[in-house]
């Protein structure tokens, strides 16, 4: 890929919507799956908040892998490294409890994390309730999409074959 007559920002922006794009169809997947077993939907809107907050979560989320993969020498460090970044990420998200019920500690941890703020507005739209206001969650989301997106952009830019 890197030897091809495109630029590196193409390329970037090509691997992250497809990552995104295989992390959506994974969730919506599972969301249909969910939807089988809860037996209802709250309302079509709230169903396709929940997919926009899916977007930019997958969107996010795959430039911040392509960001450290580009500056790893080797692919089992970048495993090792996405393992030891997501899992801690995903547990504080609010996705395993509610972030209401956290000590004070891990609630101020939380609110740094980006993941809160996808896992809230998605929380929104399927059950219509949310920690955290949905427009808030939003912009945030969509703020460090953006920066992901440039972060990668930049350092797989300067990637060296």
């Amino acid at each position: 890929m890197l030897v091809a007559p495109v630029s590196r920002i193409s390329l970037m922006i090509g691997q992250t919507l497809g990552g995104a794009t295989t992390s959506l169809i994974q969730g919506m997947l599972i969301l249909i799956v969910g939807l089988f077993i809860a037996g209802f939907v709250s309302s079509i809107l709230g169903f396709l908040i929940a997919i926009a907050f899916m977007v930019l979560i997958g969107i996010s989320f795959t430039a911040l892998g392509i960001a450290f993969a580009s500056k790893m020498k080797d692919m089992h460090g970048f495993q090792l490294i996405m393992n030891f970044f997501i899992f801690p990420v995903f547990g504080l998200s609010g996705a395993l409890f509610p972030i209401s019920n956290a000590p004070n500690v891990l609630k101020i941890i939380a609110y740094f994390d980006p993941l809160t703020y996808g896992v809230e507005g998605i929380r929104y739209g399927l059950l219509g309730v949310s920690q955290i206001n949905p427009w808030i969650s939003f912009v945030i989301l969509l703020g460090f999409s953006i920066a992901m997106i440039l972060l990668g952009g930049f350092l797989f830019r300067k990637v060296k074959i």
